[in-house]
C-alpha cells in the first residue's frame, strides 16, 4: 500500500501510525510538510514551500483563508511532482486544519482521502464565552471565527473518511459531518509511563546559586501545558497557588510550559500570561518554591510526572491535552477541571474533577493531596488510548476505507 501523509508540522499526530506503517516493507510511506522535522524511520519526507506571498490587498476577514489556499496550492504542486516521479498513493491521510488537503483530490482523484478532525470552532457553547473575564467577541471577531471553519467544511466534504481522537472532539462537528467520523485515539505508549521510583528532577532556580532536586515522595505540585495561557486555566492555577503554598510550607510547584500563545488571546500590555499573572499574585508567592521550567524534553517531562505528588490540569471546553491522560495513566493523582473534554475520561481514570472557577475548592483539594504520602504507583490500563490497541484499530479503519 502506498500512503501519503500531509501535515504542515509532520509527524504531529501521525507519528505513531506513520512509523508503524513504514516498518512494513509492503508499504511505501511519503509525507508532505512545510517544516522539516525528524521523521520516523522509513518515511520519505518531501518539504514544500509557498509559491507566492500573501497579497496586501486581501480583505482582512480572508487573511486566514488566503493562507490556507496558499498552502493548499503549494502542497498540490509538491504532490504533482510526486505524481511525475511515479508515486500514486492509495490512501492520503491529512490534517486539514491549515488547508493542505483542499486540492489534493484534484491531484490524486483515485486515492482515498482520510482527514484528522481535531476541532470544529463554535461561537458559543465551547471555549468561546466560557470565561467571563474574557471580553465578548466583537462582530469582526465573530465573523473571523465563523470563517475559520471554512477549510474544515470543504475538507470534510471531499473526504472519504475522518477520524477524531475523542468522542468530545467528534461532537464539536455538525451532525452530518459526525457520520463520517470514526473515534480512535492517536495512542499513548503506556510502557513509557511506568513509575520510576528512582527518578530525579534537578532544577537550577533563577537567582539561586545551588541546584534543587526532587524525587518521588517529595511534596511537589505539577502543572503542564504547551504554553501557559487561559485556555488551559493557567490563571486559575496561579491565583490558587499562593494559598496552597501558604498552607503547605514545604511544597514546591513545578510549572511546565512556554510563554507563547497557542490557543488563547494575548495577555494585556504585550506581556506573556506568566508575566501578567506574576504581576497579579507574585508578591504573595515564595518564588524559591515556584519553578517555571519552560518547555522540556519528553524524558524530563516523565521525571516531572514521577516526582509529582499531585498534578493540576485545567482546561476550557477545548481539545484535551495528552498530559492529562499521561499523568492519570501513570498513577499520578490528578485534580482537573469539570469540563466536557475531561469528563469523557475522568471516571475511568480516577481523575478528581472540580468546577473550573472554584479557586477555594481547587486549593483545598490540592492541599489535601499534597499532605498524603503514597506507595509507588501502579500504571493504569485504558485500552482505548493504549498505543498498540490504537494502532490496531487505526489499521483496521484504513483497511475498511
Amino acid at each position: 500500500m502506498k500512503v501519503l501523509f500531509i501535515h504542515q508540522n509532520f509527524p504531529g499526530q501521525f507519528v505513531h501510525l506513520a512509523a508503524d506503517l513504514a516498518k512494513q516493507k509492503s508499504h511505501k510511506v511519503v509525507a508532505l510538510s512545510i517544516y522539516q522535522n525528524p521523521v520516523p524511520t522509513g518515511v520519505m519526507l518531501r518539504p514544500y514551500s509557498l509559491l507566492r506571498p500573501s497579497a496586501p490587498e486581501t480583505h482582512p476577514l480572508l487573511h486566514n483563508q488566503e493562507t490556507h489556499i496558499l498552502r493548499a496550492e503549494a502542497c498540490a504542486a509538491a504532490a504533482f511532482q510526486l505524481k511525475r516521479e511515479g508515486f500514486m498513493p492509495d490512501i492520503i491521510i491529512a490534517h486539514p486544519g491549515w488547508g493542505e488537503a483542499l486540492f489534493i483530490k484534484d491531484v490524486f482523484p483515485q486515492a482515498k482521502l482520510l482527514i484528522y478532525c481535531e476541532y470544529y470552532y463554535a461561537l458559543e457553547g465551547q471555549d468561546v464565552g466560557f470565561d467571563p473575564e474574557i471580553p465578548p467577541l466583537s462582530f469582526d471577531q465573530r465573523c473571523r471565527l465563523r470563517l475559520k471553519n471554512t477549510t474544515n467544511l470543504l475538507s470534510m466534504e471531499i473526504a472519504d473518511g475522518a477520524i477524531s481522537p475523542t468522542q468530545w472532539q467528534k461532537s464539536t462537528y455538525p451532525a452530518w459531518a459526525q457520520e463520517k467520523i470514526t473515534v480512535i485515539h492517536d495512542g499513548i505508549d503506556l510502557a513509557r509511563l511506568q513509575h520510576n521510583a528512582n527518578a530525579q528532577l534537578t532544577l537550577a532556580p533563577a537567582g539561586q546559586a545551588n541546584q534543587i532536586s526532587f524525587k518521588p515522595g517529595d511534596e511537589v505540585l505539577t502543572y503542564v501545558s504547551r504554553n501557559l495561557e487561559p485556555v488551559r486555566g493557567f490563571q486559575v492555577f496561579m491565583r490558587t497557588l499562593p494559598e496552597v503554598l501558604r498552607r503547605r510550607p514545604n511544597a514546591h510547584a513545578v510549572v511546565v510550559g512556554g510563554d507563547e500563545v497557542s490557543y488563547s488571546h494575548k495577555a494585556p500590555n504585550g506581556q506573556s500570561w506568566k508575566q501578567h499573572l506574576l504581576a497579579e499574585v507574585g508578591d504573595k508567592l515564595d518564588m524559591q518554591r515556584v519553578h517555571f521550567v519552560g518547555k522540556v524534553p519528553y524524558s524530563a517531562y516523565l521525571d516531572v510526572l514521577n516526582v509529582s505528588r499531585v498534578h493540576a490540569y485545567w482546561t476550557t471546553p477545548f481539545v484535551l491535552s495528552w498530559s492529562l491522560l499521561e499523568a492519570a495513566v501513570s498513577g499520578t493523582p490528578v485534580i482537573a477541571s469539570d469540563t466536557a473534554p475531561v469528563r469523557e475520561f475522568a471516571e475511568r481514570l480516577g481523575i478528581a474533577t472540580l468546577p473550573f472557577f472554584d479557586h477555594q475548592l481547587f486549593a483545598d483539594s490540592l492541599v489535601e493531596q499534597l499532605q498524603i504520602k503514597r506507595e509507588p504507583r501502579k500504571l493504569l490500563n485504558l485500552p482505548e488510548i493504549d498505543l498498540n490497541e490504537c494502532l490496531k484499530l487505526q489499521k483496521q479503519w484504513l483497511r475498511s476505507i
